[in-house]
Parts: structure tokens; C-alpha cells; sequence
């Protein structure tokens, strides 16, 4: 087979895709080995190692594992906490995938263990265009998850295999049962995993900052609503969970980390049509410094058509044809190509 001396390193953590993702591997005549990365020194982290290990015990490959926890303490759960602290709402899979799963394991892999390729379960699908590496849509579109991947370079992308790219979850479930890997009836994983059930990020958060009471303030007139205990509590946008009596539906709208105010108002002071990122990547070159695109301001969210203006500052100007809402600072401003979805680039709403 022609991929037989070709090494891929697959970042497997226990669940059903990257277990998926080294079967169909393995299947087309990769050599392939097994790596997990310790991100935190806790039991649950050991689960993963141990699950991950079964996989590959299942599959007969070759399984490492690297402990990452020093960089994933600083470059992750810092900047989680950090963002909270400043009225921000952070990404920290954003973050994870440049940093640690696609920054220092794909390098121990590919400079340690000597693999060719480095492989995990995210659906995408990366497609070489004339030496130029684009990331496109995966075919499942619930599971996209261009939006994460945003800040890959072509450096990284250039060493990427996403085999779940021409599959649907229920198709990768349904192999993970006929191969009876391990975790076949395991749950997705859940977003913040160095916070563990039953803890939540409210109380974690609460646990770490304390209690800071502070003023819900009207954002047209100015008006005292009430109370809070901290602004790290909330998000914009958020309408449950606010606590307050009032004659219509009060919505987070700003968030004033430095003087403790949360900012309410109605659902219509909640859209805006422009606004600025910084930060800004770009997942391959591009001569382009104003384009229309598809752009999302958070995952779950329909992409919605905006003119991208691109600054030398390393900032973009974003202004949607239609209001959108909920612009949250921290959260990743992403845009794609608009005729065929593939990524170009985001940076971090300012």
C-alpha cells in the first residue's frame, strides 16, 4: 500500500473520533502510533491516558503518552481565568488546538517520534492547492469545526490528516461499534475539560475570584437594576440567570470587568452590525485586504455575509450586511470564503 512506510501520530483521547480516526488510519496502510498529551496532573487526566491506552491496545498500535500540563497550565487555564477576570469570555479549545494539540504535541510528534503526519478526530478536511494548504468544511456540518482550527498556519496544516472529513457522527459511531472500540457508547466530550462534573464554571470561577458585589446598570439610562456578585459570571447576551424583576426581558449587553458594572438592557440593544478583531490570522496568504466572506463571532452560530476590511495593524473591520447578536469580547471572529466555505482567516473579538 502506498502509505505503508508513511508514520502518523494520532492525538488520541479515548473517545469515539480519535478512536475512529486511527482505525480508518490504519486501514488505509498508515504506520500508526498512538499519542495523548497529560494536560492537567489530576485522576480524571489519568482516565484519559488509561482510555486512550485501551484504544490503542485494541487497534495494536504503539501509544505514547507526553505530559503538556506546564504549557497547558500557562497558555490555557491562565488565559481562561485571565479572560473572566477582564470581562472577556474566552475560547480555550481555540487556544488548546494552536498551542498545545496542534502546537507542542504535533512537534513531539513529528520531531521526537518521527512521524510523517499528525492526525485527530476534528472534522475538517485539509486540501493542498498548489503548495497552499486550505481547510474546508467537513462533511458533516453539525460537527464542522473550522471555527477552532482558525489559527493553524500553514507550517502545521501542511503535516495534518483529518480522516473524519467525508464522514457523518452517526457513520463514525456506527464503525466504533462494529469494531468494538472502547469507547463506542461514550458521550462527546465536554468543552471546559479541566473543569470536572459536577463542578461548573461558575463555581470554579467563584472559587477563584470570590464574590465581588458590583451594579447591574442600565445601558441607555443609566439606571440601577440591582445586584451581582461578580461580572465574571456573566456573558453578553445572557438572559437567564440574571435575577431580576423587571417589565420586560433584561439581557447582558457589556460587561465593565475594571469597575465591576454588568450592563443590561433590551433584546434589541443586543445587535450591532460592525465590529473589530484583533489579532488577526490568516490560515493561509493572501494579496486580499477587503473581501466579502461568511463570518461567525461563536461556533454555534449560523455564518452570517460581512464585508472584511484588513488593517496593517494586525486588526479587521467586520461589517454585517444584516445586525447580528451577542458580540462578545474574546470570543474568535472567523470568516470564510463565501462561494465555497473554505477558511481564510479570524482573529479575537475586541
Amino acid at each position: 500500500m502506498e502509505n505503508k512506510n508513511k508514520k502518523v501520530a494520532v492525538a488520541l483521547s479515548g473517545g469515539v473520533d480519535s478512536s475512529v480516526a486511527a482505525l480508518l488510519l490504519k486501514q488505509q496502510g498508515y504506520d500508526v502510533i498512538g499519542l495523548t498529551g497529560r494536560m492537567v496532573k489530576t485522576p480524571a487526566a489519568d482516565k484519559v491516558c488509561l482510555n486512550a491506552k485501551q484504544v490503542a491496545d485494541k487497534l495494536g498500535i504503539e501509544h505514547y503518552i507526553y505530559d503538556v500540563s506546564e504549557n497547558f497550565e500557562e497558555r490555557i487555564i491562565k488565559y481562561f481565568e485571565n479572560s473572566y477576570r477582564t470581562g472577556h469570555t474566552p475560547n480555550p479549545c481555540i487556544m488548546c488546538n494552536c498551542f498545545i494539540k496542534f502546537g507542542e504535541l504535533l512537534e513531539y510528534a513529528v520531531n521526537t517520534l518521527g512521524a510523517d503526519y499528525y492526525s485527530t478526530g476534528h472534522y475538517a478536511k485539509v486540501v493542498n492547492e498548489n503548495g497552499l494548504y486550505k481547510l474546508y468544511p467537513a462533511k458533516d456540518s453539525h460537527k464542522d469545526q473550522l471555527y477552532f482550527l482558525y489559527r493553524l498556519n500553514q507550517n502545521q496544516l501542511s503535516h495534518l490528516i483529518f480522516p473524519l472529513a467525508d464522514f457523518e457522527k452517526s457513520e463514525v459511531r456506527k464503525l466504533a461499534e462494529n469494531f468494538d472500540l472502547p469507547p463506542k457508547s461514550s458521550k462527546d466530550s465536554q468543552d471546559i475539560c479541566f473543569i470536572e462534573k459536577p463542578n461548573t464554571t461558575k463555581k470554579y470561577l467563584t472559587e477563584k475570584f470570590g464574590r465581588q458585589k458590583g451594579a447591574f446598570i442600565d445601558i441607555k439610562d443609566g439606571r440601577k437594576w440591582g445586584e451581582h456578585t461578580g461580572t465574571y459570571q456573566y456573558t453578553i447576551g445572557q438572559r437567564k440567570g440574571i435575577g431580576i424583576a423587571a417589565p420586560y426581558p433584561l439581557y447582558v449587553i457589556d460587561i465593565d470587568a475594571e469597575k465591576n458594572i454588568v450592563y443590561l438592557g433590551r433584546e434589541e440593544d443586543n445587535y450591532k452590525t460592525t465590529l473589530t478583531v484583533n489579532n488577526v490570522t490568516l490560515s493561509y496568504p493572501s494579496k486580499l485586504q477587503k473581501f466579502d466572506a461568511m463570518v461567525k463571532i461563536r461556533y454555534n452560530m449560523q455564518p452570517k455575509k460581512a464585508n472584511v476590511k484588513l488593517n496593517e495593524n494586525n486588526t479587521a473591520q467586520i461589517e454585517f450586511y444584516e445586525p447580528v447578536n451577542s458580540i462578545t469580547k474574546g470570543q474568535a471572529g472567523v470568516f470564510y470564503d463565501i462561494t465555497d466555505g473554505h477558511l481564510i482567516g479570524g482573529g479575537w473579538v475586541d
